[in-house]
């Protein structure tokens, strides 16, 4: 890694209005950017993390969709699924699920064959399980879809290492939450045309790199601040809608930590059965950010490949 006896021996000391904060020692936080690598690898590689699905269905209100493995059915899944496994009919209500009497599919364990498939918006999301398969209801700007897995999918197994650029402590910065007057609600696109992402904004956070000024609308995320953002690598190095990041969400005062260190690819990075947020073009850096994931092709599965 670059300058890594360097950054061994590095203490940054940061101050604020005179008083000096606890030291910031650099080997240890080397050590904790890796165990997030780690942790990141693990979570992708889960059985509901994102490299198993191998599905993504758009489906209309009103309409009847039958589903399986056939050619000619409306929802095609891989061959290994039952031809034919039942029908999806779609209704303001959601997506309810009729199997066929003679195949095998269950919920939470137990065969069903007539349900109601909750989706993930609401409290209880339902998932449906086939031989390896599994299938959950999305729910997007009021749009159904159905997202299928496969827990035996080979791209799982055969999937990394992921790359990153060389850690550089200068692009963990120091930020400001400048709060709008009231929380706004932002218009952000998606990778799916036609599909909008809404998050609750509460400002912008302003940063310097290298000097220079810069600031990102943040989104609320729980109890953190999400960013999705773009810059100049995205045309080479990085995933070209942007990458992901989250930062501690400040007190009244404003102060956060934007670590481009913990800067991440989104789903939609590796495969196409994502939803995924872009960076808006207020969201894109005119610089360089050469600091955390950068994209591989090599670990995108295709829908082309899905059948």
């Amino acid at each position: 890694m670059k300058n890594s006896m360097a950054l061994l021996g590095f203490v940054i000391v940061l101050a604020s209005c005179g008083k000096a904060e606890p030291a910031f020692e650099l080997a240890a936080y080397e050590q904790e950017v890796l165990e997030w690598r780690t942790g990141r690898l693990e979570s992708l590689k889960d059985p509901l993390g994102y490299l198993n699905q191998v599905g993504l269905f758009w489906l209309e209100e009103g309409g009847s969709y039958r589903f399986g493995s056939d050619p000619d059915t409306d929802v095609r899944l891989p061959g290994n699924a039952a031809p034919v496994i039942g029908v999806f009919d779609v209704s303001a209500d959601g997506v309810r699920m009729t199997a066929e009497a003679d195949v095998d599919v269950c919920s939470e364990g137990q065969p069903v064959r007539n349900i109601l498939i909750l989706d993930d918006t609401t409290d209880s999301p339902v998932q449906i399980t086939h031989r390896s398969f599994a299938w959950t209801v999305v729910k997007r700007d009021g749009r159904f879809a159905v997202r299928v897995r496969d827990f035996e999918h080979p791209f799982v197994a055969s999937f990394g290492p992921l790359l990153y650029f060389p850690l550089d402590p200068s692009l963990r910065v120091k930020g400001t939450l400048h709060r709008y007057d009231e929380p706004r609600i932002a218009d952000v696109g998606t990778v799916i045309e036609g599909l909008g992402y809404h998050p609750e904004s509460p400002g912008t956070v302003k940063f310097d790199i290298g000097g220079q000024a810069f600031e990102l609308e943040a989104y609320v995320s729980g109890e953190r601040l999400f960013f999705v953002f773009g810059d100049a690598t995205n045309r080479d190095e990085t995933y070209g809608a942007g990458r992901f990041l989250y930062a501690d969400a400040p007190g009244e005062d404003g102060p956060t930590v934007l670590d481009f260190n913990l800067a991440y690819s989104p789903p939609c990075a590796f495969n196409d059965f994502s939803t995924c947020p872009v960076a808006s073009p207020r969201n894109r850096l005119s610089i360089r950010i050469e600091a955390g994931e950068k994209y591989d092709p090599a670990l995108h599965y295709s829908a082309d490949a899905a059948h």
